[in-house]
């Protein structure tokens, strides 16, 4: 069997054999320069120097980089969705191209990993009327050994890689790598059966994407590889389910034993231990990572808190106590990614301290939800059951209404999704629409308030307006300086200053408050436009948005202001168009504001 750390070790030691300079990980934390929450994919930290800018290690460059994705939290509990992963990269930054890469995957593929050369399936793109078939690479595939009926032409969809709504960006045809799951070598079932794994692709970036849907070639090209490294040994390990790997089979048992139910038999057991394994070991992850977050309702820290919650509420449905979780964790932190991610073990102490804040939290509003949950549920069937004997051809009531889940919410901090599943595991569903409009009538209640407080002002006036945008620059800022758990703690803004309170745990040196005076002059000089959107909740959070923003559910609307490369932001505004509009920015005083919290007084001249 191979273990994780043993596949992570061959895939380096593999590339580096082929010069490439391992350059590590980055923060799982995306830095607002990606317009993501998360790195969401393992070529997503090099795309400014896949667009053309230098890297300063060289053009030839491998790692392997955990990555997030919480879009289908709801997903997590089958065999292979996971909230965290790794995927094992390498690029050439205008270096080698279709030649070396195809013989290099294909190495690996045999000699490495020893997979059956007969067996090997690859994708090419099939051409269109803008762009020709990729014949290099199928003929370069047959040079190596894969054979020609194993060889498959798709069209864009499946194997051309660009970056939508682009022009003027690299982009081109990749090719995927596909591996049977069973059987010989015939491959005549691979565009019918799901038999065969996509193992890993290599993307060719040779065009230049034109106005108009032309593309012309680049003199400078790039290649960008990605193999799952979660997939990949599960794979190798002739396994069809994530959590029997080496990444997961600790925790599996730890959570068997403690509950006493058995993985394997029972699947109401094993979708909870799937669950609790997956979100503690993504919510490790995060709180330790060197940008490391913590729960909160805002941001990346929400689903933070989502996920841990989640966790909680599983524990329950194995019953057990909460508090295993903290052994599931250390169990990630002290056995299975002590080497590959050492920052773990420095801050176990501080990463179980928070779950278990959590935990508190957490128990506290769920004992008073669902004791409410289940008298609502007491009230339906009694209902039901009278309403049944009066009038056999009655129609029961399945649903929970918008009201009751709002009040759920409202009084008990409910979330929404979590009655979604408690009503799913009683066959119930919940009227979301309903919801919805109570949040809205709730909302309008309470919009006078919020308008009079929206954003710090005491006044909407041109030059506060113009303090305001300088505080998202600022914030932007801070967050670059000590990391994106940086978040504003109070505002207030008239028409001679701005006064914005912030977590910081010292006082800021002259060096720093000189590095970020400089940082917002440098946003005011690039005269940057101020883009105001409307969209989802969620989608505001996947596409990297924070701010201080309490959403009643993940499908309200809400504002989100960017600015390119700089900032995204959830805010009322207002705020001016560009930039450049702001005048030059002076910090005045740095103070402390209360434990833990600076507060920053500045001016714009």
């Amino acid at each position: 069997m191979i273990t994780s750390k043993e596949l992570r070790e061959k895939w380096i030691k593999f590339y580096e054999s082929k010069g490439h300079v391992n350059i590590g990980a980055v923060s799982l934390i995306g830095d607002g320069t990606t317009g993501v929450m998360f790195n969401v994919a393992g070529m997503q930290p090099l795309m400014p120097y896949l667009l053309g800018k230098k890297h300063p290690q060289g053009t030839k460059l491998c790692n392997v980089q955990g990555c997030v994705r919480t879009v289908d939290i709801d997903s997590v509990g089958d065999a292979t969705h996971f909230t965290f992963f790794e995927m094992m990269g390498n690029w050439s930054l205008g270096d080698y191209f279709k030649k070396e890469k195809t013989a290099w995957s294909f190495e690996l593929l045999t000699k490495v990993f020893g997979f059956d050369k007969d067996k090997i399936c690859a994708t090419v793109f099939e051409g269109n009327d803008a762009v020709p078939r990729d014949d290099e690479t199928a003929n370069l595939l047959m040079e190596l050994g894969v054979k020609k009926e194993n060889i498959f032409f798709l069209d864009k969809s499946n194997n051309w890689w660009e970056l939508e709504g682009t022009v003027g960006t690299p982009c081109g045809p990749d090719n995927e790598w596909f591996y049977p799951r069973e059987g010989g070598a015939d491959s005549s079932d691979f565009l019918t059966s799901n038999r065969y794994v996509e193992i890993g692709n290599d993307v060719y970036m040779q065009y230049e994407k034109l106005e108009g849907g032309k593309y012309k070639g680049l003199s400078s090209k790039n290649v960008d590889t990605g193999f799952g490294l979660d997939r990949l040994l599960l794979f190798l390990n002739g396994l069809d389910d994530g959590y029997k790997t080496d990444l997961f089979i600790d925790a599996v048992a730890y959570l068997e034993k403690v509950s006493g139910k058995n993985y394997d038999t029972d699947d109401q057991a094993k979708k909870a231990i799937r669950i609790i394994a997956d979100h503690t070991r993504t919510s490790v992850m995060l709180i330790g990572d060197k940008n490391g977050i913590v729960p909160s309702n805002t941001g990346a820290g929400y689903i933070l808190r989502r996920l841990l919650r989640r966790a909680i509420r599983y524990c329950r449905n194995l019953e057990i106590d909460s508090t295993e979780i903290l052994n599931v964790a250390k169990i990630f932190i002290e056995k299975v990614y002590d080497t590959a991610y050492p920052l773990l073990v420095e801050k176990e102490d501080y990463i179980l301290d928070e779950i278990v804040k959590e935990i508190k939290k957490f128990e506290a509003t769920l004992a008073q939800g669902i004791k409410e949950f289940d008298k609502l549920l007491t009230g339906i069937q009694r209902k039901n059951a009278f309403m049944k004997e009066k009038d056999p051809n009655y129609v029961a009531e399945t649903s929970l209404t918008g009201k009751q889940a709002f009040r759920l919410y409202d009084t008990f901090g409910f979330p929404l999704e979590l009655t979604i599943e408690l009503c799913a595991e009683r066959g119930l569903t919940v009227d979301e629409v309903g919801f919805n409009e109570a949040f809205k009538a709730h909302q309008e209640l309470s919009k006078a308030q919020a308008a009079a407080a929206k954003g710090g002002l005491t006044e909407q006036t041109d030059t506060t307006i113009k303090y305001h945008t300088a505080t998202h620059v600022m914030l932007a800022g801070l967050r670059k300086m000590f990391g994106t758990g940086t978040e504003q703690k109070g505002s207030n803004i008239t028409e001679e200053r701005l006064r914005f309170d912030f977590n910081c745990d010292h006082k800021m040196t002259p060096e720093e408050l000189a590095q970020l005076e400089k940082f917002v002059n440098d946003v005011i000089e690039q005269k940057i436009d101020v883009v105001r959107e409307e969209m989802p909740y969620k989608t505001a959070l996947e596409k990297g948005a924070y701010g201080v923003f309490n959403a009643e559910s993940d499908a309200q609307i809400v504002s989100v202001y960017s600015i390119d490369g700089v900032d995204i932001q959830i805010c009322g505004g207002p705020h001016v168009k560009n930039t450049g509009e702001l005048g030059k920015f002076v910090i005045k005083k740095e103070e402390s504001s209360s434990s833990g919290v600076r507060r920053i007084k500045a001016i714009l001249k």
